[in-house]
């Protein structure tokens, strides 16, 4: 197996950790961003101990000067990548939408689809360069399906779909392979942050199930882009076994 350059979004918690400790293993070189610079320090630190080479960069991707700016820097500390793992996202609310707040739909375009394309591209510029790369997109069930209060959110995840899709019609001449990973419910922070810090309200949402876990995803990533380079995953859909659809949840299980 050789060696990649993995550049991870959304790398201080959840998949994003989950998937840069799994890659450490393996010894791969890692980019990590994220906003929170502590706990993506200490997410580095982790995977140092295993003997990755790892290198911090913290950026808000919603903020196209900072993406500019720190793809940058990876990339001239690092090389080329030859993986991005566009992870970094957020659901906030699941307010009927007369009820939603309008700032809640502003983050989760900004950061959902805005900053996914923004890594994207900024990736996909050294891709094409090089005649090699692959973007692995966090897509969703919610990009499949929509549900109560999900009006936004959902429509964020069909739009990492038809983005996935887009990239992947417009980048594969260039020998770049695009894929997506769409989970169904997995414990992580995300329903904590979709809450507000709601602890009671979101360990109710996995209430009577074992959901998946960030370590199920990272499973499934690496899985994708250790595929030979002739074979493109173009997604995966994974749910817990009680669950069927988005609302279809048997929560008897547990």
């Amino acid at each position: 197996m050789s060696k990649k350059i993995v550049w991870i979004t959304g790398a201080s918690a959840g998949f994003g950790a989950a998937t840069a400790l799994r890659m450490a293993k393996e010894g791969h070189t890692l980019a990590l961003f994220a906003r929170r610079r502590e706990k993506l320090e200490l997410v580095a630190q982790q995977c140092e101990a295993l003997g990755s080479k790892t290198e911090v960069f913290i950026l808000d991707v919603r903020n196209a000067d900072e993406v500019s700016k720190q793809t940058k820097n990876a990339f001239e500390s690092l090389g080329t990548p030859d993986v991005l793992v566009n992870n970094a996202g957020l659901a906030l609310g699941l307010d009927r939408f007369d009820q939603a707040n309008p700032e809640h739909w502003n983050q989760m375009i900004d950061t959902n689809i805005k900053g996914l394309l923004y890594m994207g591209k900024a990736a996909a510029d050294y891709m094409v360069k090089a005649g090699r790369g692959h973007i692995v997109n966090i897509g969703s069930l919610a990009g499949k399906e929509v549900y109560p209060g999900g009006h936004v959110y959902c429509a964020t995840k069909h739009a990492v779909e038809a983005i996935t899709k887009g990239m992947r019609q417009d980048l594969f001449k260039f020998g770049i392979r695009v894929s997506q990973i769409s989970p169904g419910l997995a414990e992580t922070e995300f329903s904590i942050v979709r809450f507000e810090g709601n602890i009671d309200r979101a360990k109710a949402v996995y209430h009577g199930i074992q959901p998946l876990t960030a370590e199920d995803i990272a499973e499934c990533i690496a899985f994708v882009i250790h595929q030979p380079p002739h074979v493109c995953i173009h997604d995966i859909v994974l749910t817990p076994t009680a669950q069927a659809t988005s609302t279809l949840i048997n929560r008897s299980q547990v």
